[in-house]
């Protein structure tokens, strides 16, 4: 992998991220989920990236990355991820073996770091994954190191990174599995008023809201999508997809969402579940 973000100059004082997340990959590239050939899917988003020539200094991976824990799914990823010549960072979603998947990223040359500080910004990612549950939960040791982190970096605006959404989205079904002690979440943010960007995955669609005072922001999946505001599972034809991030100095985030241009990746609409 290239060199970590902390060793590289921002250009034009912006820090510009990519956020690639659920990408739900197999071992091998014929098995789909609901319909999608998720390797397939994941290659095309990496070779979309790379065409469309956007600036970007880090990739940030929001979890889900395997579907099947196999190495083989890991290994497919840090393959991919490394054609965009950038560090890359990653967190665990609910469907994650961590301890395969740190070992098999760490093979390959992807970066286990959980917080940097770069330019006038911090950026923290966090587990949030509920063993046995697809629900999301931080323990007392990732509130703790979360506090920490911020109050030792009060002078630096803060994106905090994690999988899992911290308020209903408006898909019933989905909103079943949030983040479960998502008020002692948002209590440690509310005392740092550096910690104003909240970035996750999980929810498979676009999202850019302000909630409780905080600007959170969620992106498509590289393979399915799930359509918003459904009470039951029900799945979106939108394309895959990924998003841009600039940090500025003054603390604001641009992001735009960018898809794949032509949907060759088009799921099963009658699945009800996975």
């Amino acid at each position: 992998m290239s060199a970590d973000i902390s060793k590289l100059t921002a250009k034009h004082d912006v820090i510009n991220l990519l956020q690639v997340t659920d990408t739900h990959l197999f071992a091998t590239a014929e098995k789909d989920l609901l319909g999608v050939k998720t390797q397939l899917s994941y290659r095309h988003v990496i070779d979309a990236i790379l065409q469309n020539q956007q600036v970007f200094d880090a990739v940030l991976a929001t979890g889900d990355i395997s579907q099947d824990n196999s190495l083989a799914s890991y290994q497919y990823f840090a393959h991919h991820i490394k054609r965009l010549d950038k560090p890359c960072y990653w967190l665990p979603g609910n469907h994650d073996n961590i301890p395969l998947m740190a070992e098999a990223l760490k093979a390959e040359g992807v970066l286990p770091d959980k917080s940097k500080v770069v330019g006038d910004w911090q950026i923290i990612l966090l587990d949030s994954q509920l063993t046995g549950s697809p629900a999301g939960y931080l323990s007392p040791e990732q509130l703790a190191s979360l506090d920490e982190q911020l109050s030792a970096h009060a002078d630096k605006h803060a994106l905090v990174v994690l999988h899992h959404n911290t308020y209903p989205v408006g898909c019933k079904w989905l909103d079943q599995h949030i983040l479960r002690n998502a008020d002692e979440f948002l209590a440690v943010l509310a005392k740092h008023p550096q910690a104003k960007h909240v970035l996750f995955g999980h929810v498979h669609q676009q999202i850019d809201k302000t909630y409780d005072g905080i600007h959170f922001m969620a992106s498509p999946s590289t393979c399915f999508q799930f359509k918003p505001h459904c009470d039951e599972f029900t799945l979106d034809s939108r394309a895959p997809g990924w998003r841009y991030l600039q940090l500025h100095r003054d603390g604001s985030i641009n992001s735009q969402v960018w898809r794949l241009s032509s949907n060759d990746f088009n799921p099963d609409l009658d699945s009800k579940g996975y």
